[in-house]
């Protein structure tokens, strides 16, 4: 778990850059069950003599239900809510990961996600090119992977590795190299899925105050969690979500008594 005392509380910060979140009844959808003509799977059964699937009834989980939600500069964001809820869902939709099934998402400023955060990596390329890849998938430019590189790689501390297929790494060195890329490309908003552990335990000390420094520095603030300690640290304002519909908006205290009051 995170040490908060040193975070800035959202009164006290001042971001110096532009950016906002704006999501206009979202409704996000996913199919289940058999798959539709038209889509890859089909296509290649098609192609073994296999008929494609014309007439089957398509069920739906609808994941985000109506959802809107304005979060300005200089705000820290809580959601809390059971498992299953929707939180991490949300986070990733306003990250792009999910397309939506209807509404609209408006985001001003470079994202950083800590989620996921090994996925995407090249495995027989090298800890060195996986940096330069994933700072491109991030929006980075090449002179600032290229500004970056000696911090990531000396942060993440994995010796003459860095220049080794990623496929040769323990799961380790792995989490290791994936946690310094996506906290050294920073970018104006942070979305933060549960405060995770990487590594031993004097890489975790490590991590933890690498991931104060980016909550201080953020222009917005999103952070799922279950820790509600932290969260009524960091944040002033708190969602609480449940099956996918936004149950209760408004000031940490009121929102988070209200939520372990009818848990």
């Amino acid at each position: 778990m995170l040490n908060s005392k040193n975070f800035l509380r959202a009164e006290e910060y001042r971001s110096p850059r532009g950016c906002r979140i704006q999501l206009n009844n979202i409704v996000l959808r996913y199919p289940v069950g058999p798959l539709l003509k038209g889509s890859i799977k089909s296509a290649f059964f098609t192609l073994l003599g296999h008929k494609p699937l014309d007439n089957i009834q398509r069920e739906y989980v609808t994941a985000l239900d109506g959802f809107s939600l304005t979060i300005n500069r200089g705000e820290r964001l809580g959601i809390i809510g059971r498992n299953g809820a929707g939180k991490s869902t949300l986070l990733q939709t306003i990250a792009g990961v999910y397309p939506i099934s209807s509404g609209a998402i408006s985001v001003e400023g470079k994202i950083q996600g800590l989620f996921n955060i090994g996925l995407g990596f090249e495995q027989d390329s090298t800890g060195r090119e996986n940096i330069f890849y994933r700072g491109l998938a991030m929006g980075c430019g090449p002179d600032e992977i290229k500004e970056r590189m000696h911090d990531i790689i000396e942060f993440a501390d994995i010796g003459e590795f860095i220049d080794l297929p990623v496929r040769t790494y323990s799961s380790g060195m792995y989490v290791r190299l994936a946690f310094a890329i996506s906290t050294y490309l920073q970018g104006d908003i942070l979305l933060i899925d549960e405060v995770f552990g990487a590594g031993d335990a004097q890489f975790q000390k490590k991590a933890s105050a690498r991931i104060l420094d980016l909550v201080n520095a953020a222009g917005i603030v999103v952070m799922v969690g279950h820790d509600m300690h932290t969260l009524q640290t960091v944040c002033s304002r708190v969602l609480w979500i449940e099956r996918g519909k936004l149950r209760a908006d408004g000031p940490k205290d009121e929102v988070i008594k209200a939520y372990l009051a009818a848990c």
